[in-house]
């Protein structure tokens, strides 16, 4: 399926680093185990006394510890439904992990008495029953895009940190640079197969897919967007397209663009004051809000774009678009000056690593890659997980219009503070919008489908001693910036709540989200009665659970 040809891939309607449920489609009895699987292997069984047990205790933010009886490395789906039922008759409380990324305490907390680790699950290939391609919960993000494009030619629109593990990315919605192109992650997803642990306590390792006729389509659904840690323990995924045809392996997906252009500058801070700041947040907001729709042709252009604190020195910005369609490099250079109009900024080159951004001085001016070379390069410092002892403090927000001038002063006032001493506080800046925007609210779990790009508010350090007051200032930061809204994004406005695979249990506290909206409303909108019905068909003892977990109570 060639992106060389813009407007043929039409996605049309049919996450944390843990996984949910499914169950088995009607209509493919024989497919429990469908594709090539590891067997029936088993992994390691992690106790206190084993030297891996530090190491397995915790995840990429060192905040949260666990200190579980043991850990349970699984292996194969056979495996993860004997752990699920050893666990569940001992009566022990359970967490899931697959690469390891959820900033929260949803895998690593106090009561977790068993700690269930996919990430020794790492296959991806293709399986000709489903006419789909299927990744392990526990295959990190790059190992997949290389296997699906060294081997056929085609992706999934995934996140840029290759270390992120596909059980949790994918559950909670998934996105990367390719999404405005071609949607988000989920809006390829065909098929899950999980471990669940129905009303009788019986453990059934069970399939969904999208088919309108599979009784079980609803788990299917719940698996595009409503989180991970929910309803059992999703083993495996199989994407293909809505509008695939055909039988060739290589038309089920899509082709990521053969080329990209890409462009790397920086921003030095003693080039701006408030008012070119303004400018520049404003242009960005501004150009969002309009090429946000799903056959904008600036469509096939997305933006990471670390706006780092003053101790930073610089906000450093990344751009690509896919090479192979008309007048590229002319769109590339029209959005750059856009975004500069008006704001005397003079870019300089990225010489040093911001975030998730390499050093990148050879992309000072657009250069021209193949598509693998440029996600390789982006995403390769994971500057969490380049930090053992990383402690982080993580916010997010769907903008749906430009920010406000009273959201801006904000955001100017906290990162130019002369008393933030820290340098990796970063409000990451991610291009949304596109073909994202032409699924509808309810087709998936995903519900923000109009929002046109999104924001994340970070700060990481090393020291536990800090942690109450780099908390202390991002809670601040946020509730300031949000605070025509009571302090939270609020819904259908300039905003559109929050994303779920940057978990945020301040939501659900009252002393921090003193608004009228419910966490669930942020993360999930109208979607989340649907999934409390799930929920309570199929954990309906609530065995999976964490500080966001969805409840079954109405």
């Amino acid at each position: 399926m060639s992106s060389a040809r813009p407007g043929r891939r039409s996605v049309l309607a049919g996450g944390a680093a843990l996984a949910g449920t499914a169950a088995l489609t009607a209509a493919a009895p024989s497919a429990v185990a469908a594709g090539p699987r590891p067997g029936d292997a088993a992994g390691a069984r992690v106790s206190s006394v084993d030297p891996r047990y530090e190491l397995l205790t915790t995840g990429i933010n060192k905040r949260f510890v666990a200190r579980p009886e043991y850990i349970k490395m699984i292996r194969s789906s056979a495996d993860a439904a004997r752990a699920l039922r050893d666990a569940f008759r001992a009566g022990k409380r359970v967490s899931v992990r697959s690469g390891g990324h959820c900033v929260a305490d949803f895998t690593c907390n106090p009561e977790v008495e068993v700690i269930l680790d996919f990430s020794e699950m790492t296959d991806v290939g293709y399986d000709p029953r489903f006419r789909a391609f299927y990744v392990d919960a526990g295959a990190r993000l790059y190992n997949v895009y290389e296997a699906l494009y060294k081997g056929w030619g085609v992706t999934i629109p995934g996140g840029v940190c290759h270390s992120v593990g596909a059980g949790g990315h994918v559950s909670g919605g998934g996105y990367g640079m390719l999404s405005r192109a071609y949607g988000l992650v989920v809006d390829h997803l065909y098929a899950v197969e999980v471990v669940v642990v129905d009303e009788r306590g019986r453990v059934r390792t069970v399939i969904a897919t999208r088919e309108e006729d599979d009784p079980h389509r609803d788990l299917w659904w719940a698996h595009t967007g409503g989180g991970g840690g929910n309803f059992g323990l999703a083993t495996r995924y199989w994407f293909r397209s809505p509008d695939a045809t055909g039988s060739r392996p290589g038309d089920q997906l899509v082709n990521p663009p053969a080329r990209v252009w890409t462009s790397a500058l920086d921003f030095p801070w003693e080039q701006l004051d408030e008012a070119s700041f303004a400018r520049l947040m404003k242009n960005f907001g501004a150009w969002h809000e309009r090429h946000g729709g799903p056959d904008d042709v600036y469509r096939h252009l997305s933006s990471l774009f670390n706006v780092n604190a003053k101790a930073f020195g610089r906000l450093s910005l990344f751009t690509q678009i896919d090479a192979t369609i008309p007048d590229s490099r002319a769109l590339l250079d029209a959005y750059l000056a856009e975004l500069l109009d008006g704001t005397g900024i003079e870019p300089v080159p990225m010489e040093r690593p911001s975030g998730e951004l390499a050093a990148m001085p050879n992309q000072f001016r657009p250069t021209e890659l193949p598509w693998l070379a440029a996600a390789r390069m982006l995403g390769a410092p994971d500057p969490v997980g380049a930090n053992p002892i990383a402690r982080v403090g993580l916010k997010s927000a769907y903008f749906r219009k430009n920010f406000t001038d009273r959201q801006i002063a904000s955001l100017y006032r906290f990162l130019a503070d002369p008393e933030l001493d820290n340098p990796d506080t970063t409000l990451v800046l991610l291009s949304f919008g596109g073909r994202i925007n032409s699924v509808a609210p309810d087709a998936t779990a995903s519900a923000q489908r109009d929002s046109v790009f999104k924001v994340i508010f970070q700060n990481i350090w090393s020291d536990p001693k800090d942690d109450a007051r780099y908390m202390r200032w991002i809670r601040d930061w946020y509730e300031d910036v949000f605070a025509e809204t009571q302090g939270v994004p609020e819904l259908d406005g300039v905003t559109d709540g929050c994303y779920i695979n940057y978990p945020d249990p301040d939501m659900a506290d009252p002393r921090h989200n003193r608004s009228d909206l419910p966490w669930h409303a942020l993360f999930y909108k109208g979607n989340y009665r649907r999934l409390q019905r799930i929920k309570g068909r199929w954990d309906p003892s609530n065995y999976f659970r964490h500080s966001l977990s969805v409840t079954t109570a109405p």
